[in-house]
């Protein structure tokens, strides 16, 4: 698997081997290649003011845990369930729910989604939008929020979305299907991106 890294290519299989063959420098290329993608997920997650302290520990796991990774598989999908395993231990450990507000203020510092060139009527109804949508997920179930989240929030297809959270890809699609419907009637002027459909 290739990712994208800062305007270059990095082959994931082949940093994987370096590192297993003794060559741990090497890990610092997906380090790069994934901060940000891990980033949002913690904070859309619940992560809030935590999200760097929960992927810094997700990226040890991981490491760690290289010596059982499955040989081909995509390291994103692997990474982003490690993230969404450390953002529920950390939010259960701390006894406390993020607010509302605070996901918000975490995903909006976690990467810059309006430029600043962007005209500000166009900003702020674009603030408006996305503080509605994370509203309307505050009231869908866990497995509802945490699907939608990963395909649409966090840009996943859905063999990504099943492989991170551990699910068949037909109840990714059934989940998914009823969490839109339940977001539809939340927010009837929501629509998915379209673009982002599922590679076959």
């Amino acid at each position: 698997m290739r990712t994208r890294e800062g305007g270059r290519i990095v082959d994931e299989a082949a940093v994987i081997a370096r590192v297993r063959a003794g060559e741990p420098e090497a890990y610092a290329d997906l380090v790069r290649a994934h901060t940000g993608i891990a980033l949002r997920a913690a904070a859309v997650l619940g992560a809030g003011a935590d999200a760097e302290d929960v992927v810094q520990q997700a990226f040890v796991k991981a490491y760690c845990s290289l010596g059982r990774f499955r040989e081909g598989a995509a390291f994103k999908p692997w990474l982003l369930a490690i993230v969404a395993n450390e953002t529920r231990n950390t939010v259960r450990t701390a006894a406390r729910q993020r607010t509302l507000a605070g996901r918000e203020a975490a995903l909006a510092e976690a990467e810059p989604l309006i430029p600043e060139s962007a005209d500000p009527a166009v900003a702020t109804l674009e603030t408006e939008r996305r503080a509605a949508l994370l509203s309307a997920l505050e009231k869908l179930s866990e497995d509802h929020r945490l699907v939608v989240t990963y395909r649409y929030l966090l840009e996943m297809d859905e063999p990504e979305t099943a492989e991170a959270l551990g699910w068949p890809r037909g109840t990714v699609k059934s989940r998914l299907n009823r969490a839109l419907r339940k977001l539809g009637r939340l927010l009837p002027d929501f629509r998915p991106r379209e673009g982002g459909d599922e590679r076959e």
